[in-house]
């Protein structure tokens, strides 16, 4: 039976502290902020309010009822904790979930466990990112605590905001060098609007150049800038090392597991609030598909019981409401899902048996259920056209080709995918997808070609806006890690791009610098290339959206052309021997290849058409001794690269086994 404990406000009356727990030592915060006394006065101001006394959990004043809100019965269970892990890409988050799996049992003592185990797709496991939130749950000193695994990408961000309705509390992880990056200030802007709580964990403690004191003070500047709350402000810091382990108060004395962790977890973000006797309410935060069960609606009971196979209602608003009934109703425990006779409010669950359902959208009582206000997430920034495979090659390689296969799974992918946008483009062939960024677009492309669709998709645009009869274009704040030698190229190829620095500092003790830009988005189009080869692939870039501003004027992004075959056939080592003198080339001898076709990359600006199926002339004239052919090992572009290279009359040919790029025949070519 569930545990509650009764609401009264406010909930940590001023005069109420928290007691101690007595494997630890009690956390001052003034003690690890340590801030400078040059600080602004709005942190000294909030650092007067700090005194030496035990933790003071932070929960937020917007999660307390409003006045002249129709008084009910609050509850909080205290058996059951929701957190969902963020933090910036690279930061450890997926690793830190491993081993909070593996110390509280999930997993058999001689089990092969693989790492990673939350990145469960294969494109993710390639890629070594989280793409997709997932849930799963431990149990610590009979607390079930639910947990949501991340992306730390801002091109995802829109997986982060969805799940943050589901949970109480937040993991912020920060690097123990980085300290918060772009992604960081992303969601835990996020978090601190929906007034959830916060433990901040200071990951990868163990590195060399770790600088946790540093990264404590950004990170409480961080939230005064976001303008936290007192009690916000006043958040608990773990220090951990997620692939050892363990987790401490203080980053010299680390315990030897993650009991640290899972203590402040259970003290510091308060159990789900509910109203127990309430009618029933679950907003669906998620979607998955079995080929058995069809669609499997997730997310959180806010008030209510939820049973198997009573009859609810799905509401969208509060004039459009049908009736559905609940085959299926499953719980997560561990690593799985678990079949469930009931759930009560407060706890996150799996339901099946409503065909249609979609996210958003309230399942409720059948009689006095009311929808739940819908998820809103942030609007796209970058689009790119998607269009029917119109080269000589279509249907060799793909399963689906036909405008109706793409169209289908193009407004499928919006049923889960909330951050996206498809509209249908100038023809009936083409359709306008919008994303938050060029790798978001990106990963669906690939997921497409994977199931067998065959398309064709135009460069990257970003979306621009008028107000004021003013043209306004998204920026974005990039921040670059690049060794101190090459800075200087690396800031010369920001500049071309109408990058304006507002901040460069040294990064630990490694020779690193950290520069910080406002940049276009146009700027950043295919950026990611050529910065790797201005820091002979040194550099590592981040970018997250910023705020609309006036148009920045022209930027070139590309200075060379293209090379293009002018005639179908397949390639001879011949022809690309002569070739190759012009540029670099895509492709090796004996590929087929198409009029139109680009196969390299040109050494001078404009396009350059070549024959590269140009065979030796078969004469009776002898030479004394055979030439001998060399070429050049041929580029091998990714799709990720290949989209980031064409220009506004190019196209990429995406099919399951081959990525093309093309001359759009619809746009007259460049002159050269």
């Amino acid at each position: 039976m569930a545990a509650f404990t009764t609401i009264h406000t406010p909930l940590f009356p001023t005069n109420t502290t928290l007691p101690k727990l007595s494997s630890f030592q009690p956390f001052f915060p003034t003690q690890l902020l340590g801030l400078p006394l040059s600080s602004s006065f709005s942190a000294a101001k909030r650092l007067s309010s700090f005194t030496c006394k035990p933790i003071k959990c932070s929960v937020s004043e917007a999660t307390e009822p409003k006045t002249g809100e129709k008084k009910k019965q609050l509850l909080r269970r205290g058996d059951v904790r929701n957190i969902a892990i963020v933090a910036h890409v690279d930061h450890g988050k997926t690793t830190l979930v491993d081993a909070m799996l593996k110390q509280t049992k999930v997993f058999r003592d001689n089990q092969f466990v693989q790492e990673r185990i939350m990145d469960s797709n294969d494109l993710e496991r390639e890629r070594g990112i989280t793409i997709l939130s997932k849930n799963t749950s431990v149990t610590y000193k009979d607390t079930k605590i639910n947990i949501i695994d991340t992306p730390g990408h801002s091109d995802f961000g829109g997986e982060v905001e969805r799940v943050l309705n589901m949970v109480e509390g937040i993991l912020l992880v920060v690097d123990s060098v980085e300290g918060p990056m772009p992604q960081t200030r992303f969601v835990l802007k996020k978090a601190l609007e929906f007034g959830h709580s916060v433990v901040v964990v200071v990951n990868k403690i163990d590195r060399p150049s770790a600088r946790p004191e540093f990264v404590v003070n950004s990170t409480f500047e961080l939230f005064i800038e976001l303008n936290a709350t007192d009690e916000q402000c006043d958040f608990q810091v773990i220090y951990a090392s997620g692939i050892k382990g363990k987790a401490g108060l203080s980053p010299e004395d680390l315990a030897e597991d993650l009991g640290p962790l899972f203590e402040s977890i259970i003290r510091c973000i308060p159990g789900p609030r509910i109203v127990k006797d309430g009618a029933l309410q679950m907003l669906v935060t998620n979607i998955e598909y079995d080929e058995h069960k069809g669609r499997i609606a997730i997310g959180r009971v806010l008030a209510g019981t939820l049973e198997k196979g009573m009859d609810v209602r799905v509401c969208t608003s509060e004039d459009s409401c049908r009736f559905g009934r609940i085959s299926e109703l499953y719980v997560y425990d561990k690593f799985n899902r678990v079949p469930a006779d009931n759930v009560e409010a407060g706890d996150i669950c799996a339901v099946c048996g409503i065909t249609d359902i979609q996210i958003g959208e309230t399942i409720a009582d059948k009689v006095y259920g009311k929808p739940l206000p819908s998820i809103k997430v942030e609007e796209p920034t970058v689009k790119m056209s998607f269009s029917i495979n119109t080269s000589p090659f279509v249907g060799r390689e793909g399963k689906y080709v036909t405008s109706r296969n793409l169209r289908d799974r193009l407004y499928r992918e919006l049923e889960r995918n909330l951050a996206m946008k498809v509209e249908d483009g100038e023809t009936a062939d083409t359709f306008i997808v919008s994303g938050r960024g060029t790798l978001h677009i990106t990963i669906l492309i690939e997921n497409m070609r994977r199931e067998g669709y065959e398309f064709m998709v135009g460069p990257p645009k970003v979306i621009n806006k008028k107000l004021n009869e003013q043209l306004l274009e998204p920026y974005e704040i990039a921040t670059v890690e690049v060794p101190e030698e090459h800075m200087g190229a690396v800031v010369e190829l920001l500049g071309k791009r109408r990058g304006q620095m507002f901040d460069m500092q040294g990064v630990g003790s490694e020779g690193t610098t950290l520069l910080k830009y406002k940049i276009p988005t146009r700027g950043l189009l295919g950026l990611r290339n050529s910065i790797l080869t201005a820091s002979r692939g040194t550099a590592i870039l981040n970018t997250i959206f910023d705020s609309y501003g006036p148009w920045a004027g022209d930027i070139s992004t590309r200075d060379q052309g293209s090379l293009v075959a002018f005639e179908d056939g397949a390639s001879t080592s011949y022809a690309i021997s002569s070739s190759q003198e012009r540029g670099q080339m895509f492709i090796g001898p004996g590929m087929e290849v198409y009029k139109g076709q680009i196969v390299g990359i040109h050494q001078r600006p404009g396009d350059l058409s070549l024959n590269v199926c140009k065979k030796k002339a078969a004469t009776n004239i002898r030479s004394n001794k055979e030439q001998t052919v060399i070429l050049d090992t041929p580029l091998d572009y990714s799709l990720d690269d290949c989209i980031e290279y064409i220009q506004e009359d190019e196209l990429v040919e995406v099919t399951p086994s081959s990525i093309r790029m093309c001359k759009n025949p619809k746009i007259a070519r460049k002159a050269r």
